[in-house]
């Protein structure tokens, strides 16, 4: 008697998820096109041009005879240099597998099917992601001039909602919404809901901001036991590739978060890099600027060809070309990767990574060139 194979099944809002989809790899796009590696440039990611800070390096060879053993699941030394920085005890801290990860696990500790969660349109992807993986119901918000209409997220909050993402600078149109505004709107949700919903403050990019427009997002979290605020060391730390990221938020928040966290989910290396790169004020300090140089330097030039963009407060820039599937793949074609955002409702736009200074010229001789065809 032959026994029929059944197919694989799967929960059907796993199998309704698009995998999230990365900026192109410079090997890739070599073997692609035939191209040289050394003369691509890639803008893509929102990487930092710098390259590793020399301290995070310097303390990779250091910790590199250790890696027999797991890492500390604790990140014991990591937690109490955070801990100093923005002063609270080193139980409010949990450290992720880059900020991503930090999202997933607040999806993973507080969404469940007959749950929702509140995101903006033309928001990080994640947030889409995460509510799908765990079945629950989405409430994508109107986005309002490409940003986040905090006052339509408060009225999208239902009976059902657990979650609220705010990211801020906002990826991937470069939006900011000032620290008076997020204090105003966290007052208005936890006077309406109490700690039944959690709003999570996503600062990603945060250090690219600049100064006068910095607010401590860290006391927010003393004053509202239903915030939590991630960070990242991928971007302005230049430690994209090692994935260490870390939240905020009062005890019994970060205990649900360390319930579903997996072990040893920051490894050893990433651990001693963050260290580093968190004492390195003078390579953030030179992040900062490169960025905000830069990003004069495409801002003129999408001036200059009369090309509509959104002033970003990030270490990128979202800018309109029309026909933008043709227009990547030319770009691709002369050796320049930028990230197309298609995904994220803005089918006309592309999202450009502020590089190096010469790797923002190539990237706009491209453009020029290929708009001009």
């Amino acid at each position: 008697m032959t026994t029929a194979i059944k197919p694989l099944t799967a929960p059907a809002h796993v199998s309704a998820i698009a995998p999230y989809q990365a900026g192109k790899p410079i090997d890739e796009l070599a073997r692609e096109f035939g191209l040289d590696p050394a003369g691509i440039v890639k803008l893509a990611s929102n990487e930092n041009p710098l390259g590793m800070p020399e301290s995070a390096a310097r303390a990779l060879a250091a910790a590199a005879g250790t890696l027999a053993r797991y890492p500390d699941p604790n990140g014991f030394d990591l937690k109490a240099a955070l801990a100093e920085r923005y002063g609270v005890p080193m139980g409010w801290i949990t450290l992720g597998n880059g900020s991503n990860d930090i999202l997933e696990i607040a999806a993973l500790a507080l969404l469940e099917p007959g749950a929702s969660a509140v995101y903006a349109q033309h928001s990080f992807a994640v947030y889409r992601l995460a509510t799908q993986a765990r079945g629950a119901r989405h409430i994508q918000v109107p986005a309002r001039d490409h940003g986040h209409d905090l006052d339509a997220m408060f009225e999208a909050i239902e009976d059902d909602t657990r979650l609220l993402f705010i990211a801020n600078p906002n990826n991937p149109t470069g939006t900011f919404v000032p620290g008076a505004e997020v204090a105003a709107f966290l007052e208005r949700v936890h006077a309406a809901h109490g700690d039944r919903v959690t709003v999570v403050l996503d600062e990603a990019y945060n250090e690219y901001l600049d100064p006068e427009l910095r607010f401590d997002s860290v006391a927010l979290v003393r004053q509202y036991p239903n915030l939590i605020v991630s960070r990242t060391f991928s971007k302005a730390y230049g430690l994209a590739g090692l994935r260490v990221g870390y939240a905020v938020a009062q005890p019994a928040l970060t205990d649900l978060l360390n319930r579903v966290r997996q072990p040893f989910n920051v490894n050893t290396l990433a651990q001693a890099a963050a260290i580093a790169a968190l004492g390195d004020a003078d390579y953030l300090a030179r992040s900062y600027e490169l960025n905000k140089a830069g990003k004069r330097q495409l801002c003129e030039a999408f001036d200059s060809l009369s090309r509509r963009y959104v002033p970003s407060y990030g270490n990128f820039v979202l800018v309109h070309v029309g026909d933008a599937p043709r227009v990547n793949v030319e770009l691709l074609k002369r050796g320049v990767i930028v990230r197309p955002v298609a995904g994220d409702g803005l089918p006309e736009w592309l999202r450009v990574t502020i590089g190096l200074p010469e790797e923002n010229q190539r990237f706009i001789a491209a453009l020029t060139e290929v708009l001009a065809v």
